[in-house]
């Protein structure tokens, strides 16, 4: 093999995040160029963002704690709008960094997508580009919680490298299940060392 072509392995600090392009039966998805990726700016996105959530989740948040993630941690909120119609969020993820134990956690509060814009890889782009932040934050994991009966979710995160950390009974307010996920984010930390 030439060792020009051969492939060098991820960093123990730059985790291998696969992009859409990598993912096995996303070249018949619709192509997503009409799609633009923003920060969070201010509290002029909060109204849209929390019409987007609620509209889309069924778990409901008080104005506090929509507050508490995005003031605390804007770099980790991530919406994703359509270019035809850029007043229209389609798309947002909701995150934070806490310290936890003697490591640095990320944490994925909301992920929402509008249904029109399913499958189109929106969620799999907000999840990465938020595990991207976090990295460039030093975390070591990122954890997350997903009602168990939505298969859809939790396909989407184990596919993204996510593992089933424990089951947590009637977490939801709708009595269901959760599960806790966690993507270990360095080879060491995962080693226990």
């Amino acid at each position: 093999m030439d060792p020009q072509s051969a492939a060098s392995p991820p960093t123990a600090t730059k985790p291998a995040i696969p992009s859409r392009a990598d993912q096995p039966g996303t070249d018949s998805l619709p192509p997503t160029p009409l799609l633009s990726y923003e920060p969070y700016e201010g509290e002029q996105h909060l109204p849209e963002i929390m019409d987007m959530i609620e509209g889309e989740l069924s778990e409901p948040y008080s104005i506090y704690t929509y507050r508490f993630f995005v003031h605390a941690w804007p770099d980790l909120t991530i919406l994703c709008r359509d270019k035809n119609d850029a007043s229209k969020l389609v798309g947002v993820i909701v995150c934070k960094i806490d310290p936890h134990k003697h490591w640095r956690r990320g944490y994925i509060g909301m992920l929402a997508v509008n249904r029109t814009y399913r499958k189109q890889g929106i969620g799999r782009e907000l999840v990465r580009r938020a595990i991207v932040r976090m990295v460039e934050h030093d975390c070591d994991e990122v954890v997350l919680e997903a009602d168990a009966t939505n298969t859809a979710a939790l396909r989407l995160y184990e596919s993204l490298g996510f593992l089933r950390d424990k089951r947590l009974a009637r977490y939801y307010v709708s009595g269901n299940d959760a599960f806790r996920l966690k993507l270990w984010l360095k080879p060491d930390f995962m080693d226990g060392r």
